[in-house]
């Protein structure tokens, strides 16, 4: 059986791992996105390790100089992770003592551990993937109030118990998204600042006797704060668990887009029709159109949902400090992410090449009672009744228009069936008590249904969204100044000193 290389911890042990031992403990295809962050979390490991006199400037200057050749390869394609060095700190450190020699390579990893390291690279990585999925919901907002300002007063049925319920607009019903996204945007943003804590320094759980400074780390990083408790810090993966929550609710609600679109489009409802682009046919029924994309978003969201409880159950049994269980929390969040960000980047799209059939959505808003309600008001206020006798009353009605397979627009009919129970209003008076469309001009209470209130919506959801773009693109520029600020000390140190090439 063929071993592989002794690893850089093996010093304890008397014999290598096998093959299979690597392949089972090994984090390769999870890691490999971490390449970049890695590299840059050493950067500025390195830098403070100088600052504080732990080692030379000759020693940082050879650190720093391979650890730029090593960027340099990882974004030319060249850097690949090799599964016998476990995991993508064991093959960046490996570069670097097998290139700058173990006389310089090997001081890198003085005061801090793999515990701490992952954590940074994890903390680094989800920062800007937790903003990635801000700017998709943003995006996905923008064509919601698309939709929203072109139908303010498009009126349709608004449902609960998947039951006519009350005339809304279309507009209204866009803008309820929007303002479901808008607290997925908050909870984002305390995932962000959960992510946004350094944990470089924690070490291996108690810190360390060198005196390093956390706060320059910090600062070279980007982060907001240190993340002061060294067992704390290395035991925690609340920050993934509250940026999964978040994820799951995100799908909820792209899951709950998607199932409206479903019925929407159907035959029976026929209220919505999708692009060809955005539909997928049958192999064997030539007449099907069917909503492919948004069944699949549908679909996915149980794999988001079981991503966050294969975190929690795998951190509920565990003692404080690290554990290797730990190493379990990355595959299912980045499949997470990548889910999300695939149903943000096609949905937008979707929704605005959608055909809304407005002339459909009235039809059906005046074909089933939905402004039953209406009436129900009109009896409380107009004729001082209570509104359990008026709901009464109007019920009564309703069932007997049903039994008679009628609606309130047969007039005469509804007319003398209310003067039964000593309701006199004149057939004009009832055409607009039941309008739907005066339905929605009167419901004018704070977040009701009226064009004027939607329309004051639309334009605080508008100042809310240009608030969170602001907030983005700060967090972003945080990030970007950081790297500069990590890049122009790295120039400094090195002055003239070029990228090393192939043999040097």
């Amino acid at each position: 059986m063929k071993t592989p290389q002794k690893t850089l911890w093996g010093g304890r042990f008397s014999t290598s791992l096998t093959s299979e031992t690597v392949a089972f403990t090994h984090s390769i295809e999870a890691d490999t996105r971490l390449i970049g962050y890695d590299i840059w979390g050493s950067q500025a490991h390195a830098i403070m390790l100088a600052r504080q006199g732990i080692i030379s400037d000759t020693d940082l200057r050879e650190i720093l100089r391979w650890l730029r050749k090593a960027e340099k390869d990882y974004q030319n394609g060249d850097f690949t992770l090799d599964p016998n060095k476990e995991d993508v700190h064991m093959n960046v450190e490996s570069y670097l003592i097998e290139n700058a020699g173990r006389e310089f390579g090997g001081k890198l990893h003085t005061a801090r551990s793999r515990n701490d390291q992952v954590l940074v690279d994890a903390h680094l990585y989800i920062r800007e993937e937790i903003l990635n999925i801000q700017r998709g919901i943003s995006t996905l907002c923008d064509t919601f109030l698309s939709i929203a300002k072109e139908h303010v007063d498009t009126v349709m049925p608004g449902y609960t118990h998947t039951q006519h319920a009350q005339p809304i607009s279309l507009g209204f019903w866009a803008t309820a998204y929007i303002s479901m996204f808008l607290r997925d945007q908050k909870r984002l943003q305390a995932a962000y600042e959960l992510a946004n804590m350094n944990p470089l320094g924690a070490c291996a759980l108690a810190g360390t006797t060198f005196p390093i400074d956390r706060h320059l780390t910090t600062k070279l990083l980007g982060f907001d704060t240190p993340h002061e408790h060294a067992l704390d810090v290395i035991s925690s993966r609340d920050f993934i668990a509250e940026t999964l929550f978040a994820l799951s609710l995100v799908m909820a609600n792209l899951s709950r887009i998607s199932e409206e679109l479903v019925y929407w489009t159907t035959y029976e409802f026929g209220i919505a029709v999708l692009d060809d682009v955005y539909s997928s046919g049958s192999s064997i029924m030539p007449q099907k159109k069917n909503p492919d994309i948004a069944e699949l978003t549908r679909g996915r969201t149980g794999r988001v949902y079981g991503a966050l409880l294969d975190l929690l159950t795998n951190l509920k049994g565990l003692p404080m400090g690290y554990n290797r269980d730990f190493q379990e929390d990355k595959p299912p969040l980045w499949e997470a992410f990548d889910i999300v960000k695939a149903c943000l980047g096609v949905l937008p799209q979707l929704l605005s090449t959608a055909e809304f059939k407005t002339e459909r959505m009235a039809e059906l808003t005046n074909a089933n009672f939905a402004t039953a309600t209406e009436l129900a008001n009109y009896l409380v206020k107009e004729y001082q009744v209570s509104f359990r006798e008026s709901h009464e009353i109007v019920g009564w009605l309703v069932g007997q228009l049903v039994q008679q397979e009628k609606t309130f627009t047969d007039w005469e009919l509804t007319q003398a069936l209310l003067k039964q129970k000593d309701i006199d209003i004149p057939i004009s008076q009832l055409k607009q008590i039941l309008d739907a469309e005066l339905a929605l001009q009167n419901n004018q209470s704070l977040g009701g249904t009226s064009p004027a209130e939607v329309s004051r919506m639309i334009e605080r959801f508008e100042e809310q969204l240009s608030e969170i773009a602001m907030y983005i693109y700060t967090c972003q520029t945080q990030i970007e100044d950081a790297h500069k600020e990590t890049l122009r000390i790295i120039d400094e140190v090195l002055g003239n000193s070029t990228v090393p090439t192939e043999g040097e």
